[in-house]
């Protein structure tokens, strides 16, 4: 009974947060502003708390590469295709996420505590324009599943700006 409404749940939900009125991603509207921000970023930008502006920038591209080439660890399907669809569906239809600020991706590599900022820009700044130019398959993510490359644009730019809350220009 208890997945049945779970399941439910995730099929109604883009209907009950607005169907077809999706909001626009809050910060970023595109991959292009994305990489405007990163290479206008000042050298004195930080974070006010949590994770390093370079520990950031380099989770969001550990992110957009795994879109690429796979997560190393996936939710199991039951859980990708009920509470992460609905997740996703929600974040999506709001136009914004929010996670845990400070959650590694699953089976990702440790950030490097002291990675040089301007390495982590050209890092990110990489892999979006990776990322943007391709027209493949895309991998499925670890918890919201198989994602078309739209999603996954809204993904990758709502993830960049739920982390973004913390940034500090100076």
């Amino acid at each position: 009974m208890q997945r049945r409404r779970v399941l439910v749940a995730g099929v109604a939900a883009p209907v009950l947060l607005g169907g077809c009125d999706v909001k626009p991603v809050a910060v970023f509207a595109d991959i292009p502003a994305a990489l405007r921000t990163l290479e206008a970023m000042p050298p004195t930008a930080h974070m006010a708390e949590g994770w390093t502006l370079a520990q950031v920038l380099e989770h969001a591209a550990q992110s957009v590469e795994f879109s690429l080439r796979g997560f190393p660890q996936l939710k199991p399907a039951w859980f990708s295709g009920t509470v992460g669809k609905l997740a996703f569906a929600t974040f999506d239809a709001r136009g914004r996420m929010n996670h845990g600020l400070s959650e590694p991706i699953p089976g990702a590599p440790a950030l490097a505590a002291a990675l040089p900022l301007p390495d982590a820009i050209t890092r990110l700044t990489k892999v979006l324009k990776e990322f943007d130019a391709h027209t493949g398959a895309l991998q499925p993510h670890f918890a919201y599943g198989a994602l078309d490359k739209g999603a996954y644009v809204r993904a990758h730019l709502m993830h960049l700006a739920d982390h973004w809350q913390h940034y500090r220009a100076n």
